[in-house]
């Protein structure tokens, strides 16, 4: 087949009508898709549903009551099982609620009204930018625009952010912070090798506070049976120098409850301490019961690895499923491009510069929910206008399959008509 942008007006004239003729059928078919976040399926949930009838024993394996009020650390047993899976020191890791989402909001806030240690003081009283790798996730995007952080863009390579970039701004002492999703970035699925995080971390800044957001959330998510061990960043910061340069997270969202697992920090002993101080003026203590359940379910890190595997089969065929599409619909076109990740929750898939916005309108209209074009980026605003997010995991495989066909169409018709108004 021809490369779309080879194709003579009567060829893409004849490709737009046939386009036009499949999107008919698509919003005929009453369809009602869903493909926005990164939501376990039912099916995945299920995998962990003795978490409801679990007996919790009512002490933890230290003797702490987890019935009462206190340890703000959290569990011991979970905190060594995790340290263990993350590939951190068992000592830099605090267990607390069910979303690291929160715990780096909290930390972001409390670096704006405390300052962190090495600092200047509070950040609210300094211009603060942050360096946000792109594509990335939207919701650390959002962190910074909801708390008036400016973010910088910084383009995503196979191996991590431009390094050449990243030192140019940190030369800016008002770059403060930046994200990093380092194994199977959402929603390119990068991993950072450890010649680029250790650049990451020895890097020189301006700020002598320079902090990196480093969100390890698909740590766990492989999608072969190549399992690679997350870089141990809290130890390779103390090594180059910078020793609380990182703040390292994680959670179980995806790999127990969604709404009810447990999140994870691994930094220095200065930032915990600095951490758990200001969160202890907001708690006493995290939901240790939760904790001590998961600790009982999971047994042991083996446990943790066997349970993401039964994970990994029930998401790799539905990751097939897009891959098959994307190859079969539009691989012979020339114009679009798309990630094969080998772990995490997304697949990314870059359209006809300029028609992303168009067809997220289009499968909108016939029923495919997709996520905003625009997302990937800081404040919505991707100037390419070229990159989507295809989250595969909820749907159930035939109404994948049925998606990700109208998204071709939409991706294709997109593009046919831009290119037709081009030659027009």
């Amino acid at each position: 087949m021809t490369s779309l942008h080879d194709l003579s007006a009567d060829q893409l004239t004849a490709l737009l009508a046939e386009q036009q003729a499949k999107y008919a059928e698509l919003g005929a078919a009453g369809l009602k898709l869903d493909l926005t976040r990164g939501k376990p399926s039912p099916e995945q949930l299920d995998l962990s549903n003795d978490l409801l009838t679990i007996d919790v024993q009512a002490t933890s394996a230290d003797g702490v009551d987890v019935r009462n009020y206190g340890g703000l650390q959290g569990n011991p047993a979970l905190r060594a099982m995790f340290a263990e899976l993350l590939n951190v020191p068992a000592d830099s890791i605090i267990a607390g609620g069910n979303a690291s989402l929160t715990m780096m909001h909290d930390t972001v806030v409390q670096a704006l009204l405390y300052g962190v240690p090495g600092g200047e003081g509070p950040w609210k009283d300094q211009q603060v930018k942050f360096i946000a790798p792109v594509p990335g996730y939207d919701r650390h995007f959002t962190i910074c625009a909801k708390l008036g952080i400016e973010m910088i863009p910084v383009e995503l390579g196979e191996h991590g952010p431009d390094l050449d970039e990243v030192a140019r701004l940190l030369a800016d002492p008002a770059v403060k912070g930046m994200w990093a999703v380092p194994m199977y970035a959402n929603p390119n699925g990068v991993v950072y090798d450890e010649a680029t995080t250790r650049a990451l971390l020895e890097l020189p800044a301006a700020a002598p506070d320079f902090r990196i957001w480093w969100d390890n959330a698909y740590a766990l998510h492989h999608l072969t049976d190549d399992e690679p061990r997350p870089i141990d960043v809290v130890s390779l910061a103390a090594e180059v120098g910078n020793p609380d340069r990182v703040l390292a997270f994680a959670s179980t969202s995806k790999v127990t409850f969604a709404g009810a697992g447990v999140g994870f920090l691994a930094t220095s002993k200065a930032n915990l301490g600095a951490y758990l101080d200001g969160l202890g003026a907001a708690t006493i203590g995290p939901d240790k019961v939760n904790q001590q359940r998961h600790v009982q379910f999971f047994g042991d890190a083996e446990g943790v690895r066997a349970l993401m595997r039964r994970q990994r089969d029930l998401l790799a065929p539905k990751f097939a499923v897009v891959l098959d599409a994307l190859v079969s619909r539009l691989g012979d076109y020339g114009f679009a491009r798309w990630t094969q990740p080998a772990g995490g929750y997304f697949v990314s898939l870059d359209v006809l510069d300029g028609t992303a916005t168009r067809v997220v309108e289009l499968a909108k209209q016939a029923g495919i929910a997709l996520t905003p074009a625009g997302a990937s980026h800081p404040l919505g605003h991707d100037p390419h206008d070229r990159t989507i997010r295809i989250a595969p995991s909820f749907p159930p495989l035939g109404d994948l399959q049925t998606a990700m066909d109208g998204l071709a169409t939409c991706a294709l018709l997109a593009a046919a008509e831009k290119l037709a108004d081009q030659q027009a």
